[in-house]
């Protein structure tokens, strides 16, 4: 038997992919080794979004402390949130698995290499199979990434997978990235009572941001107690009698209870042959795609493993592009994939949004850039949650909006909003054609909208 699709990897891009082809006619196989939902559900964006939501209220009393409005403690119990963490993804991953199986599917939990164009090796409990196939697309997501003599060795140097499943809380904590990995645990382990301190060789937090978002959030963690070193670079990273011994390469040491190595991922390519099917592996292993997301004739790649965008909803969207291009029957000369405009966050306490370019994205294009900014301090929703530090920020060229940013409390909740603006490119005039609800967050973006706005 022949598939039309045959795809490696179950987690958000491959899932979908799976339903998209099912519901197009479309005969379809997914292998996966049994995680379904991949990174996303079982390491990274769900279960840390679980931990932080189950301590949210922390922070917020902890300000109402500090306004002299309230006194007291909370305790946290991490074998229950822990328990409850692990309750969610399990049913989550059954019901997923469910979903595939119902939409007639055939998913087969295995080990899965190509062995050419067009044929899939599979190794499961029962031996090997091969599957043939018009089209496979390789959704396998990534792993994380390490240095040379920094690699998590399992005992006080974590990797974030380790770093999730702890069943005590550490009295200190170094992170080794200040990038989305590490500002959320290091939110998340804060709020339980553990020091944090965090290590980010440039000279920023959030240094994929614009250099006003990862200044701001530098500041606004250290007044939460954070030690915070930028700029810095680390020699070696080990466990010395039980705890993590950091050394930076002035010869300067830290030590903790525990450390996390959160300095990106690397994407999950390695034993699939790849090469076999023609496909070109660049750097650290990332599958080279052309316009239509097509690593070699039949052979798609989607989601971490392209190193476009390594967002659980860039995989999705990329999915649903490529399932449109198989069934469509479209010829190479087609429409390629569109590249929209991409929301991120960091999520936590203290929030990192953006959708659409940095500065320096624009500015290195060849484009003048104009930025006009809205402070946090001057909303009502902010004032009443005592929550006023941090700021929005919007990017025009030639009279549109190309980016909109922001870092304080709760922002990751523009997000989809400020997506459609930036989507849209509009123009001044066009922010009268809504109406922003009072009181909400909402109107410190239509006050970065309609603020004087400054060459860069």
């Amino acid at each position: 038997m022949t598939y039309d699709v045959v795809i490696l990897g179950a987690g958000p891009g491959g899932s979908r992919a799976a339903l998209e082809a099912a519901a197009a006619g479309l005969r379809v196989a997914i292998v996966d080794k049994g995680s379904f939902g991949g990174t996303c559900l079982n390491w990274g964006c769900i279960p840390t979004k679980l931990l932080l939501g189950g301590t949210a209220a922390h922070p917020l009393l902890e300000v109402q402390k500090k306004l002299k409005t309230a006194q007291g403690t909370i305790d946290f119990d991490l074998t229950a949130l822990q328990a409850r963490k692990t309750r969610f993804i399990n049913g989550t991953r059954q019901a997923l698995e469910k979903q595939l199986r119902q939409a007639g599917i055939e998913v087969i939990t295995g080990t899965a290499r190509l062995a050419g164009p067009g044929h899939v090796e599979v190794v499961d409990g029962e031996g090997t199979r091969e599957l043939a196939a018009r089209n496979v697309i390789v959704a396998t997501g990534s792993v994380p990434a390490s240095f040379p003599g920094l690699a998590p060795d399992g005992e006080a140097v974590l990797d974030s997978t380790a770093l999730l499943d702890v069943t005590e809380v550490p009295d200190s904590l170094i992170i080794v990235g200040g990038g989305a990995i590490g500002l959320e645990m290091g939110d998340f382990f804060s709020r339980l009572g553990t020091a944090i301190t965090i290590v980010e060789g440039l000279d920023r937090l959030a240094p994929t941001e614009d250099p006003e978002i990862g200044q701001t959030l530098g500041k606004l963690l250290k007044r939460e107690g954070w030690a915070i070193h930028t700029g810095r670079r680390v020699a070696s990273l080990s466990t010395v009698e039980g705890k993590a011994q950091l050394r930076f390469e002035d010869g300067t040491e830290l030590v903790a209870d525990k450390a996390l190595m959160a300095v990106g991922r690397r994407p999950a390519t390695a034993g699939l042959g790849l090469e076999t099917a023609g496909a070109t592996l660049l750097g650290a292993g990332w599958v080279e795609t052309n316009d239509h997301l097509l690593a070699a004739p039949g052979l798609y790649a989607i989601g971490d493993v392209n190193g476009r965008t390594l967002l659980a909803h860039a995989a999705d969207h990329q999915a649903r592009f490529v399932i449109s291009h198989i069934a469509s029957g479209s010829a190479s000369s087609a429409s390629g994939y569109p590249a929209p405009v991409m929301p991120s966050c960091i999520y936590g306490h203290t929030e990192v949004m953006r959708a659409g370019a940095t500065v320096a994205e624009l500015v290195a294009s060849g484009h003048d850039v104009h930025v006009s900014t809205s402070q946090l301090i001057a909303n009502p929703i902010a004032q009443a949650y005592g929550t006023t530090g941090g700021f929005i920020r919007v990017l025009w060229v030639e009279g549109q909006v190309r980016g909109i940013s922001a870092v304080g409390h709760g922002v990751s909740h523009l997000v989809t909003l400020a997506t459609v603006i930036v989507s849209q490119r509009w123009r001044w005039e066009d922010v009268h054609g809504i109406i922003f609800a009072h009181p909400t967050l909402d109107e410190a973006l239509e006050a970065a909208l309609l603020a004087p706005s400054q060459k860069v």
